[in-house]
């Protein structure tokens, strides 16, 4: 019985993760659940999978967790999710939205727990310390992404330092094919109906600006310690192909599915095994009849460009083009702001930083505060 404790068991991500755990009542414990504000939801998570410890994001909300549930821990905030990131546990799955996953992750490594992976921020923001210390301590870091887990399949049994590009594959969200004047009027609520995936609202809109697939070719980077110009993104709008990798004689592995998050995410839970689902099979005589593969627009879509900028100058760069976005992001979700104000924000932001090297975990946190001040 493998235990697992997850970090945002309420979100899109979460919420798929406990559909394996209830298809695999034998194989899987839940320890810890946690949510931010979807209170009801987490109720009844915890009605079904008692776990041992619960953390919500406010006390308020945890006095009334621990009055209703009195038999189960309770905890809040960012001390609350280092303790369930400590916790006892086979399994840890980080499936947070943003940089508030880094911290979690970071202790998580330190206790020696193995990750599955969903939160790409952490990465992008602090890939050189997180990938440091998953070499110190030894543990997996089992990718959860689509495209992430595809490049981890195509290199199982296969060697990594014979890799001569990885290839993402990016569906090209709801406004693939528009013009910039075509974007100035966009709606959030275009934005995020996204024509293949279900996923969280803030990625729904990363994938709608493309930098989605810039914040996972760095998330890339460090997974498999592959150089930028090394990876290559091209846009699939069937999403079947999940990505590829090309070794050095030029042979290419791709792996395949229907665009389903819960593969990746079984397989990050029963890895080094694979479990038997019952999900749908892929009809490639139906669904594999018209895969086409084009060149991303790189002049209306400027993020992916700016994320390779902010790799290939490290430090705190990407820390802060991270920041940036989640904050414009938001704005744009609310309302406040036009869909291209969000790329011209971080290209702002990112010009006027001075960046700071060889970042400790409090340093990147203070770098994102000031960031988020735009």
């Amino acid at each position: 019985m493998k235990r697992i404790a997850i970090l945002g068991s309420t979100g899109s991500i979460g919420s798929q993760a406990l559909d394996i755990v209830r298809a695999n009542p034998d194989l899987f414990q839940i320890t810890v659940l946690s949510c931010a504000t979807r209170i009801d939801e987490l109720k009844s998570q915890i009605k079904e999978f008692s776990p041992e410890l619960v953390v919500v994001e406010k006390e308020t909300q945890a006095l009334h967790i621990a009055k209703e549930y009195p038999h189960i821990q309770v905890a809040f905030g960012e001390e609350g999710l280092i303790a369930a990131a400590v916790s006892k546990c086979d399994l840890l799955l980080n499936s947070l939205m943003g940089i508030r996953g880094l911290v979690p992750t970071y202790h998580a490594i330190e206790a020696g727990h193995n990750i599955a992976f969903a939160n790409k921020e952490t990465l992008v923001a602090g890939g050189e310390l997180i990938m440091k210390k998953v070499k110190e301590k030894g543990v997996d870091l089992l990718p959860v992404d689509s495209e992430h887990s595809a490049i981890f399949q195509c290199l199982m049994g296969n060697d990594g330092k014979k890799i001569k590009r990885l290839i993402l594959t990016a569906s090209g969200g709801p406004f693939r094919g528009y013009s910039i004047d075509m974007l100035k009027s966009v709606t959030p609520s275009q934005a995020l109906c996204h024509p293949k995936w279900k996923m969280g609202s803030k990625i729904t809109v990363d994938s709608a600006t493309m930098m989605n697939k810039g914040l996972e070719i760095i998330e890339a980077k460090w997974l498999f310690d592959v150089d930028e110009h090394d990876i290559e993104v091209v846009v699939h709008p069937q999403s079947i192909v999940h990505s590829m990798v090309e070794f050095s004689d030029t042979s290419v592995m791709a792996q395949m599915g229907r665009p389903d998050m819960r593969v990746p995410l079984s397989l990050a839970f029963s890895y080094p095994e694979r479990l038997e689902n019952d999900f749908p099979s892929l009809n490639l005589l139906e669904e594999g009849r018209n895969l086409t593969f084009e060149k991303p627009d790189n002049v209306t879509f400027r993020c992916m460009d700016l994320a390779r900028e902010a790799c290939r100058k490290g430090g705190s760069y990407p820390v802060v083009m991270n920041g940036v976005n989640e904050v414009l992001v938001q704005r744009f979700i609310d309302g406040k702001i036009k869909f291209l104000d969000i790329q011209e924000g971080i290209e702002q932001a990112m010009h006027r930083h001075e960046p700071v090297y060889n970042l400790s975990i409090d340093e990147i946190m203070e770098i994102d505060r000031e960031a988020r001040s735009i």
